[in-house]
């Protein structure tokens, strides 16, 4: 036995040695159209997130920030009649409801960038013809001006840093922004890549597991 000491001693060392904590991983944030991330919540001043509204979702219901309470965002701007990329659009949120169709801290959401083509009934049956999920992903009309507002002075989605434009210059992108529990911009990706639409997914699981971050409170980078 007592040859086996110095074996069992260094295995008990081993076993008592602290082992290293690991950082969570956090993604940015972004307040700017260029994206560029931001890896503390400034102290004493707002910090960018998307602004109260009110729209009109494919069951003709009012749909407004406050749905958006506690929620996981993802959201992009198409018409339902696009014949260029937007079937494209569609099919990779419709990956994403397949990957978090069980999960209710996750909402997509689609806006149509011509509302006075796509009214909640035209939106309704495209719904049908795309499988989509009413609990999961809403598809949303309204007032033309207030959706291009929103598009490009709050979620960015055309990445133009500041260039400015008026509800009259078309809006269309391919680009998905994801929005955290408190509509804080997180991320933009690519709608049309496959492998971008992988990264979406990782890091809405990234943002399941985070805690929220105080302002002024430094996030740790990865």
């Amino acid at each position: 036995m007592k040859k086996y000491l110095p074996l069992l001693l260094l295995l008990f060392m081993a076993s008592c040695q602290e082992k290293p904590v690991e950082k969570a991983v956090r993604l940015p944030y972004y307040d700017t159209a260029d994206f560029t991330p931001k890896w503390e919540m400034p102290a004493g001043q707002p910090f960018h997130q998307i602004r109260p509204f009110s729209l009109i979702n494919q069951k003709n219901q009012v749909f407004t920030e406050k749905d958006l309470a506690g929620k996981i965002c993802v959201a992009d701007f198409f018409f339902t009649f696009c014949p260029g990329i937007c079937p494209r659009m569609t099919s990779s949120m419709g990956d994403l409801q397949k990957a978090f169709i069980d999960d209710d801290n996750i909402l997509l959401l689609s806006h149509s960038v011509m509302p006075d083509a796509d009214s909640a009934g035209v939106l309704q049956r495209y719904a049908q013809e795309k499988k989509v999920n009413f609990k999961r992903w809403k598809l949303l009309t309204g007032d033309k001006k207030e959706i291009y507002d929103l598009g490009r002075k709050y979620y960015f989605v055309e990445e133009d840093e500041g260039i400015k434009k008026g509800p009259e210059v078309f809006l269309h992108t391919e680009n998905f922004v994801l929005i955290d529990k408190q509509r804080h911009l997180r991320g933009i990706y690519n709608g049309l890549d496959p492998n971008s639409i992988q990264d979406l997914i990782r890091d809405i699981k990234i943002l399941e597991k985070e805690p929220v971050l105080a302002v002024g409170q430094q996030v740790a980078s990865h």
